[in-house]
């Protein structure tokens, strides 16, 4: 179905005002022209966007709906748009960087700063989101660079280790495991375990399970989590321990939880690095090389 842009426009201005009158006051346009565009789109579309029940105009949940999605065609236009003339005026370009949940969070800091340095003309985007939403914008060019827990991307797409971080016990704040410095795994393993869900946004549970799996202990799985967040709440309350990276952990500065490195060796969560196979862009190949300073070097996997 193709749309008129037009129409877009016009009907984020009259769900974000809720007033015909005051709609069409902002696109500086009589107000019939409105409402005539309002009726053309629900016709086009055949759905209903507003409650025209009572007095008050209001939205459908189709049409709260259809207002997100408004909103994020109209972001990625304006953002085409500046792309273009900055182009035009020989700006350098820019990058749109996401970064998945459970991720440790300084390294992206020290590569966003070193960017900032060495190219404050560069225009970084970061977004958190999750892994397969990661996917689906590599795909349809909405985002250059990913980072994520996971390999497991689609054809069309790359994905290369660049730094590994020392996976650590996640303890409520009084527990039995506080009694060691270095945690065995064979004691984690006694407790009941919160685990991200396999298709959590982060990606990272197809590594954990390996390395439990490596252990050869039954698990006593509690609950599957979609969130860091929420993981952290669970081991907070006592429902169980978790497994994660510690320097992202710390970072929330939670009183409820404490955190143990596991005990010998410990097992490494690596962190890969998505984008769209091909040749990078200018900024991209700038972007990676920084990537490069910033990883330490993985065993038996090639770094970028």
């Amino acid at each position: 179905m193709a749309l008129d842009f037009r129409l877009l426009r016009y009907f984020v201005a009259v769900a974000e005002e809720l007033h015909l009158a005051r709609a069409a006051e902002r696109l500086g346009i009589e107000q019939s022209p409105v409402s005539r565009a309002m009726r053309d789109l629900e016709s086009q579309l055949g759905v209903q966007l507003f409650d025209r029940s009572t007095r008050l105009t209001r939205l459908t949940w189709a049409g709260q709906v259809f207002l997100g999605e408004c909103r994020r065609v109209m972001a990625t236009v304006e953002q085409a748009v500046k792309s273009a003339k900055a182009a035009a005026q020989g700006y350098q370009g820019h990058l749109r960087i996401a970064i998945c949940d459970s991720l440790a969070q300084p390294h992206i800091a020290t590569l966003l700063a070193r960017s900032r340095e060495d190219e404050p003309e560069l225009e970084i985007r970061v977004f958190e989101l999750p892994f397969a939403q990661q996917l689906k914008m590599l795909h349809n060019d909405l985002l250059d660079i990913g980072f994520a827990l996971s390999n497991a991307v689609h054809a069309g797409l790359v994905a290369e280790p660049v730094w590994t971080d020392p996976l650590s016990v996640i303890v409520p704040a009084r527990h039995p495991l506080l009694a060691h410095m270095q945690v065995p795994l064979a004691e984690a393993l006694k407790f009941p375990l919160v685990l991200c869900h396999p298709e959590s946004g982060s990606g990272c549970r197809h590594q954990i399970q390996a390395m439990l799996q490596d252990a050869g202990t039954p698990l006593k799985l509690v609950d599957e989590v979609t969130s860091l967040g929420v993981m952290l709440t669970l081991v907070g309350a006592g429902y169980g321990i978790g497994f994660a990276i510690a320097s992202q952990v710390q970072t929330l500065q939670r009183p409820d939880i404490s955190i143990r490195p596991l005990a010998g060796t410990p097992p490494m969560l690596s962190t890969y690095l998505l984008r769209r196979q091909g040749e990078p862009s200018e900024p991209m190949k700038r972007f990676i090389e920084r990537v490069k300073d910033e990883a330490a070097p993985i065993d038996d996997e090639p770094v970028l």
